[in-house]
């Protein structure tokens, strides 16, 4: 429940931090000023005696988050991807976050099969592993199909893990709430709508039966990319809290070593993982939305493989546009047309000088162009981006928080492959493709013919809506002469349209 009970939750938090050691790691990974630092530690410090303890094994960070909990991992697991905005130290701690979770018991995980599928683990399959990954959410294990041979991966949730991320989640809320009326200023990057968001996107996660669907249609969505593999589910062996897969073999893509010693380009790499990312979210509308290293392999091959598809994001057609006219006008160094873009979609509210945010928006992307990709500083960077968000007033867009931080941690994860990586070099093919067939005549023809085809479904209606919009308005007779007057042509226009997307839709 949300309430104010969730106090002791927050206390609980910096007490961790603090208790851990992994509050100082925390505030200099971010760069935090001395007043902010002092403060943490005032705060912090009286109830260090009530934090967790953590697993003394494992590093500050990584110790405090994962006794904290699922949704604390969550965030780790997408610092771990931006060590030039945390500082290499914090993000390899992190890194553990991503598959190498402590697991829990086979025992308890066979049972869960058996309960779900409804038959005993030993009937269902010949081979059965210890877990060989175990994150956040679930944990996997690799098995064999009795009945016809085929390998496998299984993947299981964590018990009661719904509850956990429910607990965590509703501290989050009151961070939100506490937030916006101690600084209203915040609102308008909408922290309760943000927590809202992360708490869909997690709840539908807990439930692999939508898992499996995800990761059936990101299948066949991906089929002909060269490349990428898409392990595809076995719907007979999958329920809501456990997942079957085909088995998929490679090397994590955090493991720069193996890479390496297959012989494999890191650079070619890293320009793919990038690439397809563009291709998935321009072209398909549909995206891998946590692409961290932990959810991607590398076959011997060379093909990037992917898995864990709890969460997918989907952008509509009009954003996708909007979101490729962007890039397009930063690869081309065109900010002012960036700027337009941005007003047009109503990102920036329209009494904002726009010549203004086009020379702030200049002073974001000139320093990336030519320039060596570590010499770049990606805090800097983004911590410039708030502060522009700020000034034009820009508000959070909910519906993009997905692709903004998949776009993040994508980058993150090539940058770990090839630190010199240019970003806009890599994306200048995939969204000039893009840009050529759908935005131009080509695309205004077929946005045209689709206008019509669904207009024309209306065609046999059209006549009688017409009909009873002039009997409505008979009911007033003092404008009932104008009105027949001005809509006579409403008729005909209907059937005009109606054969204008027979023709144009058969045409097209």
């Amino acid at each position: 429940m949300r309430g104010p009970h969730n106090i002791w939750r927050l206390i609980r938090t910096g007490a961790t931090l603090e208790r851990t050691g992994a509050m100082d790691v925390v505030l200099e990974a971010f760069r935090a000023p001395p007043r902010l630092r002092i403060l943490a530690h005032v705060v912090g410090w009286p109830f260090k005696w009530l934090g967790l303890k953590g697993d003394p094994d494992l590093p500050p960070a990584t110790r405090a988050l994962t006794a904290l909990g699922p949704a604390y991992i969550k965030f780790g697991q997408i610092l771990s991807t931006r060590p030039d905005v945390v500082g290499e130290e914090l993000a390899q701690q992190l890194k553990y976050l991503q598959d190498r979770l402590p697991p829990f018991s086979t025992d308890v995980a066979k049972a869960m099969i058996a309960a779900e599928l409804e038959l005993p683990v030993d009937q269902i399959f010949s081979e059965f592993s210890e877990p060989v990954a175990a994150a956040s959410i679930a944990q996997v294990h690799r098995a064999r199909i009795a009945e016809t041979g085929e390998e496998v991966a299984v993947k299981v949730l964590r018990p009661n893990i719904e509850r956990a991320f429910r607990k965590d989640i509703d501290a989050f809320y009151l961070i939100a709430r506490t937030i916006e009326i101690v600084a209203p200023a915040s609102r308008r990057l909408r922290p309760m709508e943000v927590i809202a968001h992360f708490e869909g996107v997690v709840m539908g996660e807990l439930d692999l039966r939508l898992e499996s669907s995800a990761a059936a249609e990101f299948a066949a969505n991906t089929e002909k990319d060269e490349g990428f593999r898409v392990p595809k589910p076995i719907w007979f062996l999958s329920g809501k809290t456990v997942m079957t897969l085909g088995w998929a073999e490679g090397f994590g893509m955090n493991d720069n070593a193996a890479i390496d010693a297959a012989g494999l380009d890191r650079k070619v790499l890293a320009a793919r993982v990038l690439s397809l990312f563009l291709n998935h979210a321009l072209r398909d509308g549909y995206f891998h939305a946590d692409m961290h290293q932990g959810n991607l392999k590398v076959g011997a091959d060379g093909a990037i493989i992917a898995y864990d598809f709890g969460i997918m994001g989907r952008i509509d057609e009009y954003t996708r546009r909007v979101y490729a006219e962007i890039l397009m006008g930063f690869i081309r160094k065109d900010y002012r047309r960036v700027a337009e873009v941005h007003f047009e979609a109503g990102y920036v509210p329209a009494d904002r000088d726009i010549d203004e945010f086009a020379r702030a928006l200049r002073a974001v992307g000139e320093p990336i162009f030519g320039m060596d990709a570590s010499r770049i500083s990606m805090a800097r960077l983004l911590a410039y981006l708030f502060d522009v968000t700020e000034r034009f007033g820009m508000e959070t867009r909910t519906d993009l928080i997905l692709l903004q931080r998949t776009m993040v941690v994508v980058e993150g994860v090539a940058r770990s492959l090839d630190p010199h990586m240019n970003i806009w070099q890599v994306a200048r093919p995939v969204v000039e493709s893009y840009v050529a067939k759908n935005i131009g005549p080509a695309a205004l023809l077929r946005d045209l013919a689709q206008t019509a085809r669904i207009l024309s479904r209306f065609g046999p209606k059209l006549p009688r809506l017409v009909e009873a919009a002039l009997i409505a308005q008979a009911d007033r007779p003092k404008v009932l002469v104008k009105v027949r007057r001005s809509r006579w042509y409403l008729i005909p226009a209907a059937f005009v349209i109606f054969a204008a997307g027979i023709g144009l839709g058969t045409f097209l």
